[in-house]
Parts: structure tokens; sequence; C-alpha cells
């Protein structure tokens, strides 16, 4: 029994340390220049994404990465509500290639998510961003700068973007 305690608590800390690590406060950056595409066939350049002055959270994901799509499943369950809360706006960046960007629109359509989705078919986005694995998300400020960022997906793990949010909204209010 008390071998199992050890374990199950080295285990804790281990997955504790590895969250630790993929997630990063950074030195605020705009977005890129790169153009990417809606599901209509619309281009937009990344560093035009606006929401007049609110919170950015842009989420890298891939039909094919299960993480990612329950990621985006939960977040879809919240999202009425932070939008509500802090205005925050959700922006999926879809980084199939061009042979399975074409079941992007009715995967999407299929789970009735209510965001925003976007193209990116030859990773120019992901490269610029330097996005290594989906999902990983990005929360960008009032000035479109990207201010904290997080790869992986854990259950539970909206709460921690959650907090960011209104850390940010928080630290952008007592800056005015």
């Amino acid at each position: 029994m008390k071998k199992f305690l050890n374990i199950s608590i080295s285990v804790i800390i281990l997955l504790l340390v590895i969250n630790i690590q993929n997630t990063y406060t950074i030195n605020a950056k705009e977005l890129p220049k790169v153009t990417v595409t809606d599901l209509l066939g619309k281009k937009i350049n990344a560093n035009e994404f606006n929401n007049d002055g609110k919170p950015i959270l842009i989420d890298f994901w891939a039909t094919w990465c299960v993480p990612c799509v329950r990621e985006l499943t939960n977040l879809d369950k919240v999202y009425p509500k932070w939008q509500e809360e802090t205005g925050v706006k959700l922006i999926a960046i879809s980084i199939d290639d061009t042979r399975t960007s074409k079941k992007v629109a009715p995967f999407v359509k299929g789970r009735k998510w209510t965001f925003e989705f976007y193209l990116d078919e030859n990773s120019e986005l992901k490269r610029a961003m330097n996005v290594t694995n989906p999902p990983h998300t990005f929360l960008v400020n009032s000035k479109g700068e990207i201010v904290w960022e997080h790869s992986g997906y854990a259950e539970g793990g909206e709460v921690e973007i959650y907090k960011q949010i209104k850390d940010l909204l928080e630290k952008e209010k007592e800056s005015k």
C-alpha cells in the first residue's frame, strides 16, 4: 500500500511538471502576417484577427487529433458564458493539410461548434507561431499581442485557459 501511494504521488508530480513545462507566459509579440482561409474560402491575414479590443483565444487543432477534438468540444460548452463574461473570441485554426482539409467544414458543422474556424493548409501560420503539435493555444491581448500559450490538453484544461483570460483582463484594466 505504501509503495502504491509513493508511485501515485510520483506520477502526480510528474504530470504537474509536464503540464507546467507546456504552459508559457511570453513576452508580448504580434501575430504574424500569414494568410489563412475561412471555411467558405475567404482569405484573411492572421495579424488582422480582431475582437474590438477584447481578448482572442487562438487554438491550433486537427480533425485527426483526439485531444484537440476533446478540447474544442469542452471549450464549446463554456464558450457562450466566457463570451458574455469576458468578451473573448475563440478562433480555431485547423492544421489539416490539403489532403484532409475538405473534411474540416463538415466535421465542424456536425459538432455544431460555435466559434470561428480557419484553415492553415500549408502550415505557414503553424510554422510562424512555432506550433509543433496540436492542440496548441495562444491568448492574444487587446493590442493584438500574444501574451500566453499552452501546448497539449488534459481534461479540465479549460479552467486554466479561463484563469489566463481573467488575469489578462485584470492586468489590462489596471494599466488603464
